[in-house]
């Protein structure tokens, strides 16, 4: 500040921020609420999802990851035998559904490259295969 200011009109800011005095004896009720809530709600249900998640964790099985054993084609399988057949026919259609699902994919990206390069899509998708 400039020495020749007006004291009067810009009073000097005080040098330290004042600080407050406490003038209730009583809890916070906010506070109170909150560490009822977390202990009869959220501590015990925390506990149970943790013990639960424990439990569950020595188990993980993940459906989409399921592998299934290759079993014969149908042409190996030998005369009368039912099984074979059976399992033949479910490889086939878990195959059949998994070749689907790689088309549906590129089907995608291709339209997704249509769109996004337009009349140059063709060279575009190509060069980017």
């Amino acid at each position: 500040m400039p020495s020749d200011y007006d004291k009067d009109a810009y009073p000097e800011p005080p040098r330290q921020t004042p600080i407050v005095d406490k003038q209730t004896t009583l809890p916070n009720p906010a506070l109170i609420l909150t560490k009822l809530f977390y202990y009869s709600v959220d501590l015990p249900v925390t506990t149970f999802r943790e013990l639960v998640e424990g439990i569950h964790s020595g188990n993980k099985y993940n459906y989409y990851h399921q592998k299934f054993r290759r079993v014969p084609e149908l042409t190996e399988c030998t005369e009368g035998d039912y099984t074979c057949y059976y399992e033949a026919e479910m490889q086939w259609r878990r195959d059949h559904k998994v070749d689907q699902e790689i088309v549906k994919v590129v089907q995608e990206r291709l339209r997704a490259c249509q769109q996004r390069e337009g009349t140059s899509y063709h060279q575009n998708w190509h060069s980017s295969q």
